[in-house]
C-alpha cells in the first residue's frame, strides 16, 4: 500500500519502531498516542509523547477523544496537556474526536449535532485538525467544517461499506463539504486492491476528480 502513495499513514509507536523505516521519507507519519481496548471502550489511554514522535520522525500526532463518555473530563485534560507540549515544538495535533461515548444514544452518534459538537471542542482545545465520523451527507458535513474552522476536518472510514463505489461515492462528497481529506482504514486495505484504491481515492481529494473517473480507474485495473 506504500506504494501506493498515501499523504501520510497512522501507526502506533511499536509498530512505527519497527515498520516505517522503508517508507521514512517518502510518506508522512502520524504517530497516534493514545489507546483503548474493547474491555474499557470509552476510556483512552496517553501512552506515547510528543517526544517519542520527534525521535521517530513523525510529521504530527494524534489524540483519541471519546465525546460522550463518563470519561471526557479525563480525556479532555490529556488533550489539552498533549497539546501544551506539542506547541512547544511546533508539532501538529489531530484529535480523533468521536462522539461514540455511554451518554449519547447510538442513534444519534453519526447525527450533525453530535458530530459538530465533537469537531468543535477538538478546535476549542487548540488541535490542528479533527478527525471524526461522516454525517451522511455533503450538506451536513460541510455544517461540521463551517463548526469546526478554523481547525481542519477530515473524515474517518467508519465501518467497511458495502461497495468500492460507496467508498469512493463517501469520500468525493466528504471533499464537496469543504473537508481537508479522508482518513480511511478498512475500506482501503480491506478492498480487493489496496494500492489501486488508494489511486482512486487520491486521484478525488488532489485532482478534484469525479466518481465515475475514480471508479473506471479500479474497473482498468481489475480487467487488465
Amino acid at each position: 500500500m506504500a506504494g501506493a502513495g498515501p499523504d501520510a499513514i497512522l501507526l502506533m509507536k511499536g509498530t512505527a519502531e519497527r515498520c516505517f523505516l522503508p517508507c521514512a521519507g517518502r510518506i508522512s507519519l502520524i504517530l497516534k498516542c493514545s489507546s483503548l481496548s474493547p474491555f474499557h471502550p470509552e476510556h483512552d489511554v496517553w501512552v506515547s509523547h510528543v517526544e517519542d514522535a520527534l525521535r521517530l520522525g513523525a510529521d504530527a500526532i494524534a489524540m483519541a477523544l471519546t465525546v460522550g463518555s463518563a470519561q471526557q473530563p479525563y480525556l479532555l485534560s490529556n488533550l489539552a496537556a498533549l497539546v501544551r507540549e506539542a506547541e512547544q515544538v511546533g508539532l501538529p495535533v489531530i484529535v480523533h474526536a468521536y462522539p461514540n461515548g455511554e451518554l449519547i444514544p447510538p442513534d444519534e452518534r453519526y447525527s450533525a449535532k453530535q458530530v459538530k459538537y465533537a469537531a468543535r471542542l477538538g478546535m476549542e482545545f487548540g488541535v490542528d485538525i479533527v478527525k471524526t465520523f461522516y454525517t451522511g451527507s455533503a450538506e451536513t458535513f460541510a455544517q461540521v467544517v463551517e463548526t469546526a474552522a478554523p481547525a481542519l476536518v477530515v473524515a474517518a472510514g467508519g465501518p467497511r461499506l458495502d461497495t468500492d463505489a460507496d467508498v469512493l461515492r463517501m469520500a468525493y462528497d466528504v471533499v464537496q463539504a469543504g473537508a481537508a481529506g479522508i482518513t480511511f482504514g478498512r475500506n482501503v486495505w480491506q478492498s480487493e486492491d489496496a494500492e489501486r484504491m488508494i489511486g482512486a481515492l487520491r486521484h478525488i481529494v488532489h485532482n478534484e476528480g469525479k466518481v465515475d473517473e475514480a471508479q473506471s480507474q479500479l474497473s482498468s485495473a481489475e480487467n487488465a
